[in-house]
């Protein structure tokens, strides 16, 4: 279930200062995802954990019986258990991820909420009739070619652990959340950073640029990128995504406080 047979689908923890990340994968995928990105900042003197979201990392049977609320709890635990060593934490998404780390921003005082290729709306015209769809299907197959990507640079795909499919229950908890968290973008306060691509063929085109419109931040920062696909994290760009993101982290870090 790899794209990278050397890659093991666990959570990570990477030491460093008092400022903490915690880093949130997308759905059917696993923290590798977030590796690079991870050791980006633990190198800069930012400690980071990337969690396991549960459902995540076994079978795609696992998955289809867990909620996004079981995410998010699981991530909320996992913020929890970071903030009471560190003097302030920034909760980073991708994907999935970045819809669970701005619910976590609308209940939590974090530091900073970046949402990296934020699936707010997906590109699927069947996603929203999914509801209905997994009642006759359970899975969906993927097309794990990386040729067949929409990552610029195709050697990253093998940077990806993920599911071969996509179950259709564990969409529909995936537009549950959508809805939930359009709701929230309104009472989202702390400082946030969003970043998207042009050439992502996975979210809507107006995924990012509504989420980022939305947010009530008056303190947002906001990172297109147009030479990478969806996997922002692992593309052709990410070098400059990385350095982006690693300024408005030391920027934004409360020295000397709790987060």
């Amino acid at each position: 279930m790899t794209n990278g047979p050397a890659l093991c689908p666990h959570a990570f923890d990477l030491p460093g200062g008092p400022t903490g990340a915690l880093l949130i994968h997308g759905l059917t995928g696993s923290p590798p995802e977030m590796r690079p990105l991870g050791d980006y900042l633990a190198a800069h003197g930012v400690s980071v954990s990337a969690p396991l979201l549960p459902g995540h990392g076994t079978c795609p049977e696992d998955l289809e019986h867990t909620s996004w609320e079981d995410w998010y709890q699981h991530v909320e635990a996992s913020y929890e258990e970071r903030a009471a060593g560190h003097e302030s934490v920034f909760v980073v998404g991708f994907s999935l991820g970045a819809l669970l780390a701005v619910h976590l921003a609308a209940r939590h005082r974090v530091a900073g909420v970046a949402a990296l290729s934020p699936g707010l709306q997906v590109r699927d015209w069947k996603v929203p009739f999914v509801r209905y769809l997994k009642a006759v299907i359970r899975f969906v197959p993927k097309d794990l070619d990386p040729n067949h990507s929409d990552l610029a640079d195709k050697s990253a795909f093998a940077l990806f652990w993920q599911y071969p499919c996509w179950p259709t229950e564990s969409v529909h908890q995936l537009v549950r959340l959508q809805q939930v968290v359009r709701g929230e973008l309104r009472q989202i306060m702390a400082p946030a950073f969003v970043a998207y691509s042009t050439g992502d063929t996975s979210i809507h085109p107006q995924s990012g640029p509504t989420l980022f419109r939305e947010l009530a931040s008056a303190d947002k920062v906001e990172l297109v990128l147009h030479k990478s696909g969806h996997g922002i994290l692992v593309d052709a760009e990410k070098a400059t995504l990385f350095d982006a993101l690693l300024g408005w982290i030391t920027a934004h870090a409360w020295p000397g406080r709790r987060g």
